[in-house]
């Protein structure tokens, strides 16, 4: 028979690690926000590339409106993992990052026409595979009773 004090200590538990995984969450949805912010600003860098040709002046890359957006996303998207990484375990929600390369990809061939190939769709599955597995459960990484 269970009393009053176990009761309380067990619906505080399930309290407490409703709240973990709520804030994990959170977390995990920023840093997929920053990949999406980081693969945006990488297709600004290739357009400010594009305008400003082989040997810009340091004057037209300061006024180039690409290249600032790019920089603005960046500063956007380091501010915001900052938040997500403080509160989190720096080894499971880093490597969500790698999706931006994810992303780069799709957004280069659908922007830039740039062509897909056998190497770049194996790295990128490579690469969901990698993010998928550091993702599992604590339990599934984990070996039992020793082994």
């Amino acid at each position: 028979m269970m009393n009053l004090c176990d009761l309380i200590g067990r619906q505080y538990q399930n309290e407490e690690r409703n709240y973990r995984m709520s804030r994990r969450r959170k977390n995990l949805l920023l840093v997929l926000a920053c990949t999406l912010l980081g693969a945006g600003a990488q297709v600004l860098f290739k357009m400010a590339g594009l305008a400003l040709g082989p040997s810009p002046s340091p004057l037209q890359m300061v006024l180039c409106p690409p290249l600032i957006a790019g920089y603005v996303l960046y500063g956007v998207s380091t501010v915001l993992l900052s938040f997500a990484l403080r509160n989190d375990e720096l080894s499971s929600m880093y490597p969500i990052i790698s999706l931006t390369y994810v992303w780069v990809m799709f957004l280069s061939v659908w922007y830039f026409h740039e062509t897909l190939n056998f190497f770049k769709v194996l790295g990128v599955a490579v690469i969901m595979s990698g993010v998928a597995v550091l993702g599992l459960p604590d339990g599934w990484r984990k070996p039992k009773d020793g082994v």
